[in-house]
C-alpha cells in the first residue's frame, strides 16, 4: 500500500504533542484521524478547523488496515492499542515516529527543561519565512510543507523520549530538575541531556549560563548562546523598547547585526539568540531573519493577554517555577507600574511536593498570589499533597481559590492578573472574565 493512502490514527489526539504531529501529516497529504478524552483541549481547535475526525475513545474505533500512532501518556493496556495488537497493526509511539520522520530533511530539536515552545515557535516562524519548513510545536501548532527544507521540532526530556531522535543541530535552552516522577536527581536529568549531545550529528547551541549545559560532552561543536564575553554568539547592547528588545549579535568579535524582538523578558532575547545562531552557521540570509523576527507574534498560551473592563489578563502555560519566574518578569518589564496578580494551578502532585519551596518562592515575585487545586494527569491522578500546603509557604497570599469562590479576584482593579498553569486553568480565566465583564467598573 502506498504509504498515504494508509490511514494513521493517533491514541490521544489532542496531546500537544500528537495535535501537531496529526496536522503536519494531514498537511502532507496523509490520511489522519484520532481519539481522546471528551474533554475539550485548546489543542483540538487546529485539528477540527483541519477537518480531521476526532472520536472519544474506544476500542471499536480500531480498524484492519490501520497505522496506530500511540500518544506517551498511554500505556499499552490500553483499550485502542490492545485492540491494535489483537489486529496485528503496526503501532509506533509519537517519539519514534518523529525519530524515522525527520530523518530527510534539516532537522533541528529545540529542547531543554523551560522554553522549549517558545523557542521551537520562533525557530519555525523565522525558519519558514526563509525556505520551505515543517514543524511540530509543542502548543499543538504544526505543519506540514510538502518540499520542505528544514524541519524543527520539540524533543521533549521527559522519560528519555528524545533519545529516539538524531537531529542535525539541537537548541537546549536549559537543564534543570522537572518531571520528579520519572527523574531521580538533576544529575539524571542532566545524563539524559549528555546522551542526547551525543546524537546530534552538526552542531549543537546551548545557554551558556547554564552549569550543566556547560559540562556537556559532543562530537560535535557546541556553541554557547548568552549576554557574557565566554559565549560564542553574544547579544550587545541590550535596549527596551516599546514593544520589547534591541540588541546587538557578535559571533565571538564578527557583528552579526542588530536585532529585535517584539516580547518583553530576557529568556525571549536568549531564545532570539539561539534561532540566530542556527541561520548563522547555515548561513542563511541575516537580513531575512531580522524581518521574520520583527513578525514574530508568539505562540499559544506563552504570555497571551487581552484587555476585559480595566484589567489585563494574560494566559501562561508556566508550570515550573523557572517558568513562573520568567513570566513575572516579562509582566514588571511591560507593566511596570502596575499591580501583579498571580493565579496558579500546580500540574502533578509529584512536581508540587519536590519543588515546593522554589514555587512559592517564584510566585512571591507578584504582588499578590491565589491558587487553585492541584491538576493532575493521565500518568498520575492523585498524591499525598494538597494545594493548602502550598499556600502556607507563600507570602504574598496563597488564598485558594475555584469554581464556587471566583469572587475575591475582583478585588484588584487596573492590574494584571496572569493565569498559569499545565491544567485546566483557562477555565477558571474564563470563570473570572465572565465576572469581571458583569461587573460595573470605572474604565477610562
Amino acid at each position: 500500500m502506498n504509504t498515504k493512502e494508509k490511514l494513521y490514527h493517533f491514541v490521544g489526539i489532542k496531546g500537544s504533542g500528537m495535535s501537531s504531529l496529526a496536522l503536519v501529516l494531514h498537511e502532507k497529504g496523509y490520511h489522519v484521524q484520532g481519539s481522546d478524552v471528551e474533554k475539550y483541549f485548546f489543542t483540538q481547535r487546529d485539528l477540527e478547523k483541519a477537518g480531521i475526525t476526532i472520536l472519544t475513545f474506544n476500542k471499536e474505533n480500531i480498524k484492519k488496515g490501520m497505522t496506530i500512532i500511540a500518544g506517551n501518556a498511554f500505556p499499552d493496556t490500553h483499550e485502542e492499542i490492545v485492540r491494535a495488537n489483537e489486529l496485528g497493526l503496526e503501532i509506533i509511539r509519537y517519539h519514534d515516529f518523529i525519530g524515522q520522520f525527520i530523518q530527510p530533511y534539516t532537522s533541528i530539536a529545540v529542547t531543554g527543561s523551560h522554553g522549549k515552545t517558545s523557542t521551537t515557535g520562533l525557530l519555525s516562524h523565522v525558519l519558514s519565512g526563509i525556505a520551505p519548513t515543517s514543524y511540530l510545536i509543542g502548543d499543538g501548532t504544526g505543519h506540514g510543507e510538502p518540499e520542505a527544507k528544514f524541519f524543527s521540532f520539540e524533543a521533549c526530556e521527559y522519560q528519555r523520549h528524545f533519545l529516539a531522535y538524531a537531529p542535525d543541530y539541537a537548541i537546549m535552552t536549559n537543564i534543570d530538575f522537572d518531571h520528579p516522577d520519572y527523574f531521580k536527581s538533576i544529575e539524571d536529568v542532566f545524563e539524559a541531556f549528555q546522551t542526547m549531545a551525543s546524537q546530534v550529528k552538526k552542531g549543537i547551541f546551548a545557554y551558556g549560563d547554564d552549569e550543566y549545559l556547560r559540562k556537556l560532552e559532543a562530537d560535535v561543536p557546541i556553541y554557547y548562546y548568552g549576554l557574557s564575553e565566554n559565549d560564542d554568539i553574544q547579544a550587545r547592547n541590550i535596549v527596551r523598547t516599546t514593544n520589547g528588545s534591541a540588541f546587538d549579535v557578535y559571533h565571538k568579535e564578527c557583528f552579526i547585526g542588530r536585532f529585535a524582538v517584539p516580547s518583553f523578558g530576557k529568556h525571549n532575547i536568549y531564545n532570539a539568540l539561539a534561532v540566530i545562531a542556527v541561520a548563522y552557521f547555515e548561513e542563511l540570509d541575516m537580513e531575512k531573519v531580522k524581518e521574520e523576527m520583527l513578525t514574530f507574534s508568539g505562540v499559544k498560551r506563552r504570555f497571551s493577554e487581552k484587555k476585559v473592563a480595566d484589567m489585563v489578563i494574560v494566559d501562561d502555560y508556566a508550570h515550573h517555577p523557572a517558568e513562573i519566574t520568567a513570566t513575572i518578569d516579562a509582566a514588571r518589564q511591560k507593566y511596570p507600574e502596575k499591580e501583579l496578580i498571580a493565579v496558579f494551578q500546580p500540574h502533578t502532585f509529584t512536581r508540587t511536593i519536590a519543588l515546593m519551596d522554589d514555587f512559592a518562592a517564584a510566585l512571591d515575585k507578584a504582588d499578590r498570589v491565589y491558587l487553585l487545586d492541584i491538576f493532575s494527569s493521565a500518568r498520575e491522578t492523585s498524591g499525598e499533597v494538597k494545594i493548602e500546603d502550598l499556600g502556607i509557604k507563600i507570602q504574598k497570599g496563597g488564598q485558594v481559590v475555584g469554581e464556587t469562590n471566583m469572587a475575591p479576584l475582583l478585588d484588584h482593579e487596573d492590574a494584571v492578573i496572569i493565569f498559569m498553569g499545565a491544567g485546566d486553568v483557562q477555565r477558571f480565566e474564563q470563570m473570572y472574565e465572565k465576572l469581571l465583564s458583569n461587573t460595573t467598573r470605572n474604565v477610562l
